[in-house]
């Protein structure tokens, strides 16, 4: 098993920046590929931004692209997503999710491809 647990949520204002993290623990080398989800209430999960753990390539929704960066400590087990221009439509709890599959062979933004989740940390941005 795999446990992640994120911080560095907050309340920011429009424009502002966040770095998030996930600490992975456990069995971390069943991870071989990390991303980080968006979620509002009533919706589902949205993948925002993957990394593969073997060659550090990530991939980025759209509205992710110029604006997050996702990035890995592999000396640490420690995921890190950059959130800068942040805008009001990005809040949401945010949460680390991980795949015993690599990305290049998972629907990498869709939340059955993940195996473990972690409890979230919330993200306001306010305009």
């Amino acid at each position: 098993q795999v446990q992640l647990q994120e911080s560095g949520g907050g309340s920011v204002q429009a424009g502002g920046s966040l770095r998030l993290s996930c600490a992975a623990s456990g069995y971390t080398n069943r991870a071989k590929c990390l991303g980080w989800f968006r979620q509002v209430p009533g919706k589902e999960r949205e993948g925002v931004a993957t990394i593969s753990i073997r060659d550090g390539t990530t991939y980025y929704v759209d509205s992710a692209k110029g604006r997050f960066t996702i990035s890995q400590d592999n000396a640490k087990n420690t995921v890190y997503l950059q959130l800068n221009s942040l805008k009001p439509e990005d809040t949401g709890a945010y949460y680390c999710s991980g795949s015993v599959s690599p990305c290049a062979t998972i629907p990498r933004f869709s939340q059955g491809a993940y195996d473990f989740w972690g409890q979230g940390t919330q993200v306001t941005v306010s305009s």
